[in-house]
C-alpha cells in the first residue's frame, strides 16, 4: 500500500509540475496505467518517463489501481487538462474504445501500449483500432507460439500429454491470444496433447498457486502447466513442489524473478518481454505523431520476444 500511495503522490506531483507556468509551452503527454503496483506496468511507466525526459517533454503518469472506473476517470482528467497526447494501457480493451473515441474527438492522439483496443474475439491483434495513432505491444499470439515451442522440448514422448493452462484475468485480450498461439504451436507440430483444465490466476502468484493446487488435486498426472505470466508460473511452482508433482512450468514475460527461478530449476521456461522498451516505444510513437507533420495512424509496432529455457536464459535480460 505504501508503494501504491507513493506512486499516486508522484503522479500528482508530476501533474502539478506539468501544469505550472515554468512548464508552459512544453509538450505534455499522459500515461494511463492499469496499476503501478504491477511490476510489468511499472516498468512500462519507467520506460515512458525516461523517454520523455530524454526529449524534455512533461510526463503525467496516472495509476488506475486495477479499477476500470478509475481508469475512465483518469482518461477524462487527461482530456480535461488538454494534454498533447495519451498513452493508454487499458484494463478492458472493449470498454477502452469509448475512451479513445472521446480523446480523439477532443483532438488528442492516443497510443495503446501492451494491450489492444477492441474486442479480441472479433478484432485480430494486428488489425489496429483505426482511431489509434499506434498500438505498441508484444505480438501476444506470437509469444504464445514461442511458449508452445518451449513446451515441445519439455513434453513427454510416447503418450498424449496432459496440459493445464493458468489464465490471466478476464477482460485482457492477451488471455485469449497467448492460449491461441500456444495451441497453434502444438497443433502445427502434430503433438498429441489434452488440455485437462484451464483456470484463471488473475496474473498473481497467490491465485496461480491456488489454481494449480486445485488442478493437481483433480489431475495429479499433469505433465505441463502453461502459465500466461511469469508471476503465475512462480506461484504455480509452489503448488507443484508441495504436491510432489513432476509437471513442467512455462511462463510469459521474462521477469527478473522468473529468470532467477529458471536458473534455480524451479521454472522451466519463459518468453522474454521488455516492458521498459515498450514504454519508450509508445512514447516515441506518440511524440513523433505530435511533432511531425506526416502522420501514420493505426500503426502496429512490436519487437521480437523469444522463448528461453535454462540453456539460454542469459539471453533474456529482465526489465521488471
Amino acid at each position: 500500500m505504501a508503494r501504491m500511495a507513493a506512486s499516486v503522490a508522484a503522479a500528482y506531483l508530476i501533474s502539478v509540475l506539468a501544469l505550472s507556468p515554468a512548464y508552459a509551452g512544453k509538450i505534455t503527454v499522459g500515461l494511463s496505467s492499469v496499476g503501478l503496483s504491477y511490476p510489468f506496468a511499472a516498468a512500462i511507466a519507467k520506460g515512458f518517463r525516461d523517454a520523455a525526459t530524454r526529449v524534455g517533454a512533461n510526463a503525467i503518469v496516472l495509476d488506475a489501481q486495477g479499477s476500470v472506473q478509475k481508469q475512465a476517470d483518469d482518461i477524462q482528467d487527461l482530456i480535461g487538462e488538454k494534454v498533447n497526447g495519451i498513452v493508454l494501457m487499458p484494463l478492458d480493451s472493449v470498454v477502452a474504445k469509448s475512451w479513445v473515441n472521446r480523446a480523439v474527438a477532443a483532438g488528442i492522439p492516443v497510443v495503446a501500449v501492451a494491450s489492444q483496443i477492441g474486442n479480441p474475439r472479433t478484432r485480430p491483434l494486428r488489425d489496429v483500432y483505426p482511431k489509434l495513432t499506434a498500438l505498441v505491444t508484444q505480438d501476444e499470439v506470437a509469444a504464445g507460439v514461442e511458449a508452445g515451442r518451449v513446451a515441445l522440448t519439455l513434453l513427454p514422448r510416447g503418450k498424449p500429454a496432459e496440459i493445464a493452462i493458468i489464465e490471466g484475468a478476464a477482460g485482457f485480450p492477451e488471455v485469449l491470444q497467448r492460449a491461441q498461439g500456444f495451441k497453434q504451436a502444438l497443433d502445427t507440430a502434430h503433438v498429441q496433447y489434452r488440455v485437462v483444465a484451464s483456470q484463471p490466476g488473475d496474473w498473481t502468484p497467490e491465485k496461480a498457486d491456488a489454481a494449480c493446487q486445485n488442478i493437481l488435486a483433480a489431475h495429479p498426472n499433469v505433465d505441463l502447466f502453461f502459465n500466461e505470466s511469469d508471476d503465475m508460473a512462480v506461484g504455480c511452482a509452489r503448488a507443484v513442489r508441495a504436491a510432489g508433482s513432476h509437471a513442467k512450468l512455462i511462463g510469459i514475460g521474462g521477469s527478473k524473478l522468473a529468470i532467477a527461478a529458471i536458473k534455480a530449476g524451479l521454472v522451466d521456461g519463459t518468453v522474454c518481454y521488455r516492458p521498459e522498451t515498450l514504454g519508450a516505444m509508445a512514447f516515441n510513437a506518440l511524440y513523433s505523431h505530435i511533432t511531425q507533420k506526416k502522420k501514420a495512424p493505426a500503426a502496429f509496432l512490436t519487437y521480437r520476444s523469444p522463448g528461453v529455457t535454462r540453456a539460454d536464459v542469459n539471453q533474456c535480460v529482465g526489465q521488471w
